[in-house]
């Protein structure tokens, strides 16, 4: 280990960026004990470092060079050779908790597949970004949280659920940059080509609602989690869940209206959900 990156030193500097960056999630980290919320911090800076090494400002070749090298860091750490300040605390979390390396692997796939895709035809092809970029960390989530009997299905449905609902929110930030998420095959259906996003036109609010049912319904298979989950565990999902939910009801309640401004929830009501899963993180309540 790198005199200066102790396992000590390694969960402290994860703390910060997880606190500083972690947004909508890290409201929800301080339900679990500081074992496990320390190591949800320690995923979360893995995770955000090798997103933001996609999204900055560099050419594709030098990024694609960034996500290797960073890929090759985290193999490097699991040996015990620590390239970031992150590693030391990733590496002991994998170990402590079991964490399967393949999940990892498969968040680095979908940062990659931003550096090559801008579109995507049909909804199964969004789908395997999605899992990629969203359910495998939630399965790499369900390990720290503590599971029992067949988890994995329904943490892969609440990935999908997360997930659509940010590509619902940045429609058109994503269009701005280049980017359109949503399946070519249902712009077709709806007949609304990128090129007609002026606004929420009546055949992108019929597009938007047809993508939102889709995402409910995720939601909906999602929920089969709660009963597999340890009670912490529970409580930070359920919190996780309700969140992206409310967005994504916000989105339809704004009538789709996704380009005035960013959908965002009031720092309070996150807090509420937080204060409102106290009972499920003391095993009270089984929580809904």
């Amino acid at each position: 280990m790198n005199a200066q990156w102790t396992r000590a030193s390694s969960y402290a500097f994860c703390e910060r960026l997880a606190r500083r960056a972690a947004g909508n999630f890290y409201h929800a980290f301080a339900l679990l004990p500081r074992e496990q919320r320390l190591a949800m911090c320690a995923l979360y800076s893995f995770m955000r470092i090798a997103d933001d090494l996609s999204d900055e400002p560099a050419e594709v070749a030098d990024k694609r060079i960034a996500l290797a090298d960073w890929r090759a860091a985290l193999h490097a750490a699991l040996s015990g050779e620590f390239h970031h300040p992150a590693l030391p605390a990733l590496a002991d979390i994998v170990a402590h908790f079991g964490i399967p390396v393949t999940h990892l692997e498969a968040v680095l796939t979908g940062v990659e597949m931003d550096l090559d895709i801008s579109d995507y035809a049909t909804f199964d092809d969004l789908y395997r970004y999605c899992y990629h970029v969203a359910s495998a960390v939630g399965l790499c989530c369900i390990h720290i949280w503590g599971f029992q009997g067949d988890a994995y299905p329904a943490a892969e449905a609440a990935g999908i659920a997360l997930q659509l609902t940010n590509i619902l929110r940045d429609v058109g930030e994503d269009a701005a940059r280049g980017r359109v998420y949503l399946p070519g095959e249902d712009l077709s259906r709806f007949d609304c080509p990128r090129e007609s996003w002026q606004g929420p036109s009546p055949a992108f609010r019929a597009m938007m609602r047809f993508e939102a049912d889709r995402a409910y319904r995720y939601y909906d298979e999602a929920l089969d989690l709660v009963g597999c989950l340890h009670p912490p565990g529970r409580a930070v999902f359920l919190v996780m869940l309700h969140t992206y939910r409310a967005l994504l009801d916000e989105i339809v309640a704004r009538d789709f209206d996704v380009f005035r401004d960013r959908v965002r929830l009031p720092r309070w009501y996150k807090l509420w959900l937080a204060v409102r899963a106290l009972p499920v993180r003391y095993g009270v309540s089984r929580g809904t």
